[in-house]
């Protein structure tokens, strides 16, 4: 028989709600005119919605070879593990192949139509094929594969056996599955490790501590998911995040089993391991807590380690602090900043908000010279301001005895007035540092601040392009950017990692190991940490109108949830705490503006994300800005 087969569904699927829930995600819409419109955004997660369970089949006698590949592709998706994949290998290659060296996605599994094997041949051959659209390596990190012409094949060689029967004899290392298998069987987890000492810290203040830094993975969604994430942090890090952060786990550490009791107690037992130094063991427990009480939200209060001497425990309340965030700083979460005819006005939910104290707090009038964006610190007690026209940026203090801007600690040459000229983009991360982007088009150059002295950032990979914008996460071991190419009015999305090095009297720093994110966006309009392990963009696609996207640190878009965004919308923000509990949701702004009736004219509006639906948010008359802290 000739032809093309397509596979891009399991075969043998147990359903035990409506299929079409595999693509199914809830939106919140915001509204363009008129008042406030209720709507609503899925209330649980992609496992939720994702009903289908994968049962295998083994091979059926006297199947031929192209029949046999397409079962043994829909083997690998099931959720037994590989066993009965292993049955259509013959004996060498079972032994030989290994199903967990890395998995390619493809947008589809095509097997080419061929000439069918005669009863005489012992030997044959066929091809899978498919456009790549991303990679798992064998640490489960998740890689997208930009481009548009990524085919790729595989090749399969069958042998007959003396039973009659066809086998696989020959296959590539690892799985490949399509898209949509992919999603179904898998699920993104986060595993968490400490960020790694810098050499340039200070010996007291946030420059100093670790905090534990999100590093994305993807695992098997029903085969013991607690189990293996647990051995997924005792594995270490991403290849990609290893540069900057460290784990408390012993190389060739063992998961034996986890449990979680009535009282929402992890309970996670070592294989032949000594935990008996409390430090160590404490450490560990806290990688694992954060691991798991993120992969079951509301599932893990506390966590019990066990070696095969000695044990601790680890839960969120542990002093001192060390969970994702935890340098974030002390404002509430919810707390947020507006500008206000150049006054800088601190709100929390469900009040308009009080001025801050010093000069920042005061009208714009009293300020020389007119100042532009604004950032304040994670710790809320210090602020970054950029002047109107981009030449100077200034620190200054929240406090009342700051009756003026003082002194700038960094001055720009750039002279030519054009508004994408000189420094924009103010944002700190959680130990103190204030970083910004020095666009003079004489010297384009990243800049981090350290008390009062500057450091020139070194971005290693750019390739010609140019960094416009950033966003660095409270942890400040990892940074958005959005870059420009010459000549191209394409504005992309990448992460970076931060290297520190030097010594505290003479610091280095620089920005390596760049990645595409989202590489279809081909316009970013605003960037916002969203949580610690995410962000929140604002931007579209080619021809496409603008939306909103939950961005990973993997680079990969969430599928479990999607905001819809007006064309009006002009910027988002976001805070990375979500507060005292793990299982809320942190807090989210959008700025638009709202055409009105009658011809008026339109109107600056702000909304906030509460309980999965747009809602006004309290603004103070005609505001210029909002922003979290960072």
């Amino acid at each position: 028989m000739r032809g093309t087969s397509k596979r891009t569904e399991p075969r043998v699927v147990a359903v035990t709600g409506a299929l079409l829930a595999l693509m199914a995600s809830g939106c919140a819409a915001m509204p363009d005119s008129g008042t406030i419109t209720k709507v609503e955004l899925s209330q649980g997660s992609a496992d939720k919605n994702l009903q289908a369970r994968v049962y295998p089949v083994a091979p059926g006698k006297g199947a031929k070879p192209r029949e046999l590949l397409t079962g043994f592709l829909d083997a690998v998706t099931a959720d037994e593990g590989y066993e009965t994949a292993r049955k259509y290998l013959t004996e060498g290659a079972a032994a030989a192949w290994k199903p967990d060296a890395g998995i390619r996605v493809l947008s589809s599994t095509t097997i080419p139509g061929g000439q069918d094997v005669t009863n005489e041949d012992t030997l044959a051959s066929v091809t899978v094929s498919g456009q790549l659209v991303a990679s798992v390596d064998e640490k489960h990190s998740y890689q997208l594969v930009a481009g548009q012409n990524n085919n790729v094949s595989s090749d399969f060689t069958f042998v007959r056996e003396k039973d009659g029967e066809w086998r696989i004899d020959k296959l590539p290392a690892g799985v490949i599955m399509n898209e949509t298998n992919f999603r179904n069987s898998f699920r993104q987890v986060e595993r968490f490790f400490y960020t790694a000492p810098d050499p340039s810290a200070v010996p007291s203040g946030n420059t100093g501590q670790e905090v534990l830094v999100a590093d994305p993975i993807y695992l098997r969604r029903r085969i013991d998911p607690l189990a293996s994430a647990a051995q997924a942090v005792a594995d270490g890090p991403s290849t990609w995040l290893s540069p900057v952060v460290r784990t408390a786990f012993p190389n060739g550490a063992r998961v034996d089993r986890v449990t979680i009791d009535d009282s929402r107690v992890a309970h996670v037992q070592l294989a032949e391991a000594d935990v008996s130094e409390p430090m160590a063991c404490r450490r560990m427990a806290t990688q694992l807590f954060y691991t798991l009480a993120d992969q079951g939200k509301g599932q893990v209060e506390r966590l019990e380690l066990k070696g095969r001497r000695g044990s601790c425990t680890a839960s969120r309340t542990d002093v001192p602090a060390t969970g994702p965030g935890a340098l974030a700083g002390q404002p509430p979460a919810t707390q947020y900043y507006q500008r206000v005819d150049g006054s800088l006005v601190a709100t929390d939910e469900g009040r308009p908000g009080d001025p801050v104290h010093g000069i920042l707090g005061r009208p714009q009038s009293n300020t020389k010279p007119p100042l532009g964006a604004v950032a304040v610190s994670r710790g809320g007690l210090q602020a970054a301001a950029i002047s109107e026209d981009g030449h100077q940026v200034y620190s200054v203090p929240l406090t009342d005895a700051a009756v003026t801007l003082g002194d700038p600690v960094l001055s720009s040459p750039a002279k030519s007035g054009d508004k994408e000229d000189g420094f924009a983009s103010p944002s700190w991360d959680g130990r103190g540092d204030l970083w910004v982007v020095d666009r003079n088009q004489q010297g384009q150059r990243v800049v981090m601040v350290r008390g009062n002295k500057s450091y020139t950032v070194s971005v290693e990979g750019l390739a010609g392009q140019t960094v416009q914008s950033l966003k660095i996460s409270s942890d400040g071991v990892r940074v958005a950017l959005v870059v420009k190419s010459p000549g191209v009015a394409i504005r992309s999305l990448m992460f970076g990692l931060v290297v520190h090095g030097g010594t505290p009297q003479a610091p280095t720093v620089k920005i390596t190991g760049l990645r595409r994110a989202a590489p279809t966006l081909t316009d970013v309009a605003s960037v916002s940490w969203a949580e610690t392990d995410q962000l929140l963009v604002l931007g579209k696609e080619a021809d496409r109108t603008q939306q909103l996207y939950f961005i990973s640190t993997d680079g990969s878009q969430s599928t479990d949830t999607q905001l819809q965004s007006a064309e009006s919308m002009t910027t988002v923000a976001a805070s990375e705490s979500r507060g005292d509990s793990l299982t809320q949701a942190p807090p989210v702004l959008a700025m638009a503006e709202v055409k009105q009736a009658d011809g008026k004219p339109s109107e600056l509006k702000a909304y906030r994300l509460v309980n999965n639906q747009w809602r006004e948010a309290p603004l103070i008359d005609k505001p210029r800005s909002f922003f979290y802290a960072g």
